[in-house]
């Protein structure tokens, strides 16, 4: 497993953000609000959100001094405020090492800790094999597989959500 730490984003990270995001593979899996190329321009966009509220809840997934990934919670509102939602991406050299396996266990307990809720949740595609696997190992439950509800880059997918209830913690 490759040591990482998880921390605040600061404009000092701009390179190595860029450098990291601009990648297809990557994009391809996220929603449209992370854009491809990943420019400067959106990079500051990024980092300027990521360090905009009072909690953290975007944070830079660090190696080697470096940020590499992020990992954040998005807190939902309404009839929904009991639940937050949780996103991830990690630059493709670092990908197969453990890292965002053990990045999500800290989000989840950070989650608990810090919020009042009583669920996290993920929306990977379908094609997301990787993540699915993460999520499941650190015990998410698939709760629905909707069919071809995503459309990205002129294609349908399929939307898996996992989730994570308080009573499935450990304590």
């Amino acid at each position: 497993m490759m040591e990482f730490k998880l921390r605040p984003w600061n404009m000092n990270d701009l390179e190595s953000l860029v450098e990291n995001a601009n990648d297809y593979d990557i994009a391809k899996n996220l929603t449209d609000v992370f854009p491809h190329p990943y420019t400067e321009e959106d990079g500051k966009k990024f980092i300027a959100y990521a360090t905009s509220e009072d909690v953290i809840r975007i944070f830079a997934i660090e190696v080697d001094g470096k940020a590499v990934g992020a990992i954040g919670l998005h807190p939902q509102q309404d009839i929904m405020k009991k639940n937050i939602e949780l996103g991830y991406w990690l630059g493709k050299k670092y990908w197969g090492k453990g890292i965002i396996s053990k990045a999500v266990k800290q989000m989840v307990d950070y989650a608990f800790e810090s919020f009042d809720i009583t669920r996290v949740y993920a929306r990977p595609f379908g094609t997301n094999v990787a993540s699915q696997k993460i999520l499941e190992k650190n015990g998410f439950k698939l709760e629905a597989n909707i069919e071809k509800s995503i459309y990205k880059n002129g294609e349908f997918f399929d939307e898996l959500v996992y989730g994570f209830r308080v009573r499935d913690r450990e304590y």
